[in-house]
């Protein structure tokens, strides 16, 4: 009978044991049946951690990038640096007021982004979604003022490999009479809308990229995935999108004012 007793008294200790293992173990932050937040990927402990690493990989990312940029604008200043007179006069013919206007409008979208990350941290859904819908309608809204910009040098046959490549003649004759002295060589003049073109299509690109991304957060941020627990694809869709846009603050003067001054 002792030893029957002795046993009894054993085995509950051995499942308390096993209670309070599970009990140590459990995380009051979970959010489901399995203990791990909804957004929590499998290869992270925390969400903590997870935003660490992704917000690493951004950066890393960005860095790339503006290695990316940098080698472009090396070619532009190189180019120029060797053509400075045929760079000042391509430089007339761009319209200032397109690329004025759209410098507004990505300031103005740097401004909204970053209110949708504002939202999206102290979790108020409707507001989130409305600010990155007004960032999309802005980033929309440069591309196509970039296209009617495009379309008017394309119609006046100004771009690289058009036969033949000309200059708006009113420039040209505006040019001489400033300067006294004849329009540069057009070879050279078509040299500098090889980099415009180039540099501020890859920026274009970059802004479908973006706008692309943003309807992809539009959606989830309406169906309520963020919260201010999660919201690290708002805040790295963000640092993205200003970048884009600090890239073009640097286009516009290197391209549309270095013959104003």
């Amino acid at each position: 009978m002792a030893t029957r007793v002795e046993d009894s008294t054993l085995i509950p200790a051995v499942h308390d044991t096993h209670a309070n293992h599970r009990v140590a173990h459990h995380d009051p932050h979970t959010e489901d049946a399995s203990g791990h937040h909804p957004a929590l990927q499998h290869h992270f402990d925390n969400l903590e951690q997870q935003r660490d690493a992704t917000t690493l990989g951004m950066w890393t990312f960005l860095v790339t990038e503006i290695m990316f940029f940098g080698g472009l604008f090396m070619a532009y200043t190189v180019y120029r640096v060797f053509n400075p007179e045929a760079f000042e006069a391509a430089s007339r013919v761009l319209e200032i007021k397109y690329g004025a206007i759209n410098t507004a409008v990505l300031i103005a979208s740097s401004l909204t982004m970053a209110m949708a990350v504002y939202f999206s941290q102290i979790g108020n859904r409707k507001l989130l979604v409305a600010f990155l819908g007004l960032t999309m309608i802005l980033g929309t809204a440069f591309l196509g003022i970039k296209a009617i910009e495009y379309s008017h040098k394309f119609a006046h046959n100004t771009y690289p490999g058009a036969v033949p490549f000309e200059v708006d003649h009113h420039v040209v004759e505006e040019y001489e009479r400033e300067k006294g002295r004849p329009f540069p060589d057009i070879n050279r003049v078509q040299m500098f809308y090889v980099i415009y073109y180039g540099m501020t299509g890859i920026h274009a690109l970059h802004m479908v990229i973006g706008i692309i991304a943003l309807g992809f957060l539009t959606f989830y941020g309406y169906r309520g995935a963020y919260s201010p627990e999660y919201n690290s694809p708002v805040e790295l869709t963000g640092l993205y999108w200003h970048f884009v846009d600090i890239v073009w603050i640097f286009l516009f003067p290197l391209l549309y004012l270095i013959g104003r001054h």
